[in-house]
């Protein structure tokens, strides 16, 4: 047991210190975003099962690949709050709640906004690239997909959660939604499995950029004129 609380405190340790904090000083002011995502997502699903609004929530917010390019950049911000009609919707508002909460703390607002739009807009347009190489590439995807409805908030939620924990030393626990997102992808081969690849992709590239940088930088501070500070 000593030895698992040992383990928990380093992986999860800096995230914790980093997320109580503000949430015992502000409560729930701590994380607007999260609870406007929460909002949103909740009342689209519910307009998404109405009559009246399904077509309204289909022409804004719902992204295919064989939609035109500018309409689907045009819908993709508020796919991001367009949950799966047959998914249960109290889990992916559980998941909004928890990972755009703590990413809102750790990396604040409006980093965390563009984050989950890079996560989404990855999946969307890995989509295109995707029907454009067909069944037979290994990356592709078969012609029906390209009018499958894109991921929706998953997408996003799975690439805060990766982004977060590399950024932040919870590198078992990204490496964990990696492996369960392959998982996916091997055992239900779906757009969405391919889509939530994507956006782990993205991230994994965005976490990159730093590291390549502070080496660069690095190596150049080696290589200065001898005695030089």
């Amino acid at each position: 047991m000593q030895t698992l609380a040992r383990w928990a405190r380093a992986e999860w340790g800096p995230l914790y210190v980093t997320v109580r904090g503000p949430l015992l000083r502000r409560k729930w002011r701590a994380v607007p975003l999260a609870l406007t995502a929460v909002g949103l997502t909740a009342a689209l699903h519910f307009a998404h099962n109405q009559s009246w609004g399904y077509d309204v929530v289909q022409d804004t917010g719902a992204v295919r690949a064989a939609d035109p390019l500018w309409l689907a950049l045009l819908r993709t911000p508020l796919s991001l709050f367009v949950p799966a009609l047959d998914l249960p919707v109290w889990g992916a508002l559980a998941q909004i709640l928890f990972v755009f909460g703590i990413a809102e703390i750790c990396l604040g607002r409006w980093r965390t906004l563009a984050l989950a739009y890079a996560a989404t807009l990855a999946g969307t347009l890995y989509a295109r690239v995707g029907t454009w190489l067909g069944p037979d590439n290994p990356l592709g995807l078969s012609a029906s997909d390209a009018h499958v409805v894109d991921t929706g908030p998953s997408a996003a939620v799975v690439g805060l959660a990766v982004f977060l924990g590399l950024r932040h030393g919870a590198r078992v626990t990204a490496g964990a939604v990696i492996a369960a997102m392959v998982a996916e992808v091997l055992v239900k081969e779906n757009l969405a499995g391919r889509e939530h690849l994507a956006a782990i992709a993205a991230m994994l590239v965005l976490c990159a950029i730093p590291a390549v940088r502070r080496r660069r930088a690095r190596a150049e501070a080696g290589s200065g004129p001898p005695g030089e500070p």
